[in-house]
C-alpha cells in the first residue's frame, strides 16, 4: 500500500485537494444560495437540493471547462509554438510532430511501448495524439453541460423576474452568457502565458516544471 501511494501521489494527492475543494464550495454555494433567497423573501433550500440545482451545477462545469480548453490548446500548440528559454517549451529546432524514429512510432517501436503504437494505420494516428483528442472532447462536453446549466440558470431568474425565458440557442447568444465563458477562458491563458514565460527566468529546484537551478535562461525545453 505504502508503494501504491507513493508511485501515484500526485494524482492521488491533486485528486483529493479536488474533492476537498468541490466540497467546500458545495457547503460555501448553499450558504451563499441561501442568503440570496432569504433577502428574496424566499424559504432556504437543503444542500441536496443545491447539489442538484442549475446553480451548482453552471459554477462546475464553467470551471472544468475552461481547465479542458486550457489543457487542449496547451498540449496542440506547444507541438509546433515554441519559447526560447522555457521549461514548458520544446527545443527551438524541434518545432513540429517530430520523426518517426523520435516518437518510436511504428517500426521504430520498442517492445515495451503500447499495442497501438505497433499496430500502423488508424490506430496508431488516434493513439499518437489520444491525449489531445480527449481533453478536447472533455471541454466540448463540459462546454456544452455548462451552457445548458447555464441556461437554465438563466431562465429561473428570468421567471423569478417576471420576464421570458430564452431558447438554448438564444441563451449562446446571449451577453450573460460569454460573459461567464471568456472570463474562466482568459484566466487561463493568462495562466499557461505567464507560466511559459516564468519558466525561463525563474526556478524551482526539484520539479520537473522547471529548468535545473543553475540552468542558463537560454536554455530551452529542460527540466531539472
Amino acid at each position: 500500500m505504502r508503494r501504491f501511494l507513493h508511485e501515484n501521489s500526485l494524482s492521488l494527492g491533486f485528486g483529493a485537494i479536488f474533492v476537498l475543494t468541490l466540497v467546500g464550495q458545495a457547503f460555501a454555494g448553499v450558504s451563499d444560495f441561501n442568503d440570496q433567497r432569504v433577502s428574496d423573501g424566499l424559504d432556504p433550500i437543503s444542500l441536496a437540493t443545491f447539489l442538484t440545482s442549475s446553480s451548482f451545477a453552471v459554477d462546475v462545469m464553467e470551471n472544468w471547462q475552461s481547465e479542458y480548453l486550457q489543457f487542449f490548446l496547451y498540449i496542440f500548440g506547444t507541438v509546433w509554438l515554441v519559447q526560447r528559454g522555457s521549461a514548458e517549451s520544446k527545443k527551438l529546432a524541434e518545432a513540429g510532430p517530430e520523426s518517426d524514429e523520435k516518437q518510436r512510432v511504428g517500426p521504430h517501436a520498442k517492445r515495451d511501448s503500447p499495442s497501438w503504437v505497433k499496430a500502423g494505420g488508424w490506430r496508431t494516428t488516434v493513439f499518437s495524439r489520444s491525449l489531445g483528442l480527449l481533453m478536447g472532447a472533455l471541454f466540448l462536453l463540459t462546454w456544452a453541460s455548462s451552457s445548458v446549466a447555464g441556461w437554465a440558470a438563466f431562465n429561473g431568474e428570468q421567471l423569478r423576474s417576471h420576464e421570458d425565458p430564452v431558447s438554448w440557442i438564444g441563451y449562446l447568444g446571449h451577453a450573460e452568457f460569454w460573459n461567464r465563458t471568456l472570463q474562466n477562458w482568459q484566466s487561463e491563458m493568462l495562466a499557461v502565458g505567464s507560466m511559459a514565460i516564468f519558466t525561463v527566468y525563474l526556478r524551482q529546484r526539484g520539479s520537473p516544471e522547471s529548468k535545473p537551478v543553475g540552468a542558463p535562461h537560454a536554455v530551452t525545453g529542460q527540466t531539472g
